[in-house]
């Protein structure tokens, strides 16, 4: 046994195992360390405090080992001075002093004249101040951004607390108006309470005054008659004639012969013309030029009304619920109907349509009889005369048209009105039609004269319908300001305003149950 034998030393072989011998290689047993025979004797022992204290020292030595691996700091390698050149120029932007120095260092490095030992590295404190430079210049930069921006910030705070003052003395002084406003309404409407009573007073003395104007312009209109008949007899007396009863008593037809029909207008122009034509005769003095004018006057509210006996009778069996029935539908137009009318005597209906055209049937055959074609637009209404000779009917076309059955025209268009008109009615006496209209007024036409005697102005929207009074020279009107009005044709003045309603009153008409002479101590609607 050699001396590193018997030292106790063991030592690996290093053996290749190739992938043929692998299967067949066997692998030997390495005892451990508990089962290591210790051999008896004193050498032996001193063999193995050595193996000890030897294992310890190598355990010591590879702590050291670690700890001087883990405690030694990475090493910074420092810039080269000749990239320290190369940057400072490219920094600087001289590129051509930059050219002129790659070509003579890399001269000098190809013909060994330079020495890279001898070229050494840039101070540490030197790259350290460039850095903190840099950094200096970053937070100045930073820093004039900020006081930018600070300056600015304080600059929008100054203007908020400005417009904050200013809205707050804004609000300050509306409310001080306010206020003031509240006070004023308060000493205003004491005020108004103290005029209440006056007010109410002048009403009722207004009500009574036109009250009293209209029985007077009654009255006047008794006596202008009579007046107007004594003239007459009075002149015959003169020019040595005596006229017949029927002339003679022309200012009292509407007590003697009118009772029935009515006032005829016509009837008092002819008497005077007889009466002026036989004055002529006899050399008589001339007619004033006032007798020729073709303006109508409106007749006296004299007359009973003659229908009121019929109607206070019983109803008939028809009127009764359920005693109506359908006998027959006519198709009377292409497009829809828009109003009708029935002849005063005769079984005719009379039709208008959006077609811009008037029909005149029979009933209940449905033959046609008439067909009148003139207006612009669509028609709204239409009316028989109440002799039953003429026909008036209204239009979208802002105009009122006559129609004469006897010369089947049109005899005259009334133009006036600004916007369409809605409806139209007769006055009993034949003279005189209304018509209503969306400008918010009413026009009374004069049938003689061909123009606008009166225009009715009061209502504050569109007039929807328009009805005279059987007999009478009132008028009612029903319009879109919700409300229905009274109105005398002969002044144009509304008598009696009718409030009520909470939307557009389409229709009104006129109870002829009632006696409406009477008027105005009795109304009924």
């Amino acid at each position: 046994m050699s001396e590193e034998q018997e030292d106790g030393a063991y030592y690996l072989q290093q053996v290749t195992i190739t992938e043929e011998s692998e299967g067949d290689y066997q692998y030997e047993e390495i005892p451990a360390d508990d089962d290591i025979s210790i051999p008896e004797g004193d050498e032996s022992l001193e063999n193995i405090v050595k193996t000890i204290e030897q294992r310890n020292e190598d355990l010591k030595a590879a702590a050291e080992e670690n700890d001087l691996v883990l405690v030694q700091p990475v090493c910074q390698r420092g810039e080269v001075i000749d990239d320290f050149l190369r940057n400072f120029l490219i920094k600087m932007g001289m590129m051509k002093t930059l050219d002129c120095f790659q070509i003579e260092w890399y001269e000098m490095l190809q013909k060994g004249l330079l020495k890279l030992q001898n070229v050494g590295f840039v101070p540490d404190v030197y790259a350290q101040n460039q850095l903190l430079e840099n950094e200096v210049k970053n937070l100045k930069k930073d820093l004039e951004n900020c006081k930018i921006a600070t300056n600015t910030a304080v600059e929008t705070l100054v203007k908020l607390r400005k417009e904050r003052d200013f809205h707050r003395m804004h609000h300050k002084r509306v409310a001080q108006e306010k206020n003031k406003l509240i006070n004023d309404i308060k000493r205003l409407k004491k005020h108004y309470e103290s005029f209440e009573p006056t007010l109410s007073k002048i009403k009722e003395k207004y009500n009574t005054a036109i009250k009293q104007k209209m029985l007077t312009s009654l009255e006047k209109d008794r006596a202008l008659v009579q007046v107007s008949g004594l003239q007459a007899t009075l002149r015959a007396i003169e020019c040595g004639w005596n006229l017949p009863g029927a002339m003679t008593s022309a200012g009292n037809k509407g007590h003697n012969e009118c009772k029935k029909d009515g006032p005829s207008q016509r009837a008092l122009a002819e008497a005077r013309a007889l009466a002026e034509a036989k004055e002529d005769k006899h050399h008589c003095d001339p007619p004033d030029d006032s007798t020729k004018q073709l303006d109508s006057e409106f007749p006296v509210d004299t007359r009973v009304n003659p229908y009121l006996a019929q109607m206070k009778g019983s109803p008939s069996n028809l009127l009764r619920s359920g005693g109506c029935k359908l006998t027959k539908t006519l198709k009377v137009h292409e497009l829809a109907v828009s109003c009708l009318a029935l002849h005063p005597r005769k079984q005719i209906l009379v039709t208008g349509s959006d077609e811009r055209l008037w029909k005149m049937w029979s009933i209940p055959n449905g033959d046609i009889i008439m067909t009148g074609e003139g207006h612009g637009d669509w028609l709204s209404g239409c009316c028989f005369h109440p002799s039953g000779n003429m026909l008036a009917t209204t239009s979208g076309d802002k105009t009122v048209k006559i129609w004469d059955f006897a010369k089947v025209e049109c005899a005259f268009t009334f133009t006036g009105h600004l916007h369409a008109v809605w409806g139209c009615s007769w006055h009993s006496c034949g003279d005189f039609i209304a018509s209503c209209s969306m400008d918010n007024t009413v026009k009374i036409w004069d049938i003689n004269s061909k123009r606008c005697r009166q225009t009715l102005r009061g209502h504050v929207d569109s007039v929807n319908s328009v009805e005279f009074l059987p007999f009478s020279n009132t008028l009612l009107t029903s319009a879109a300001d919700k409300t229905i009005s009274l109105w005398d044709a002969r002044t144009g003045l509304c008598a009696q305003t009718f409030f009520g309603h909470l939307h557009s009153c389409n229709d009104a008409t006129f109870n002829l149950k009632v006696n409406w002479w009477s008027w105005p101590a009795t109304m009924g609607l």
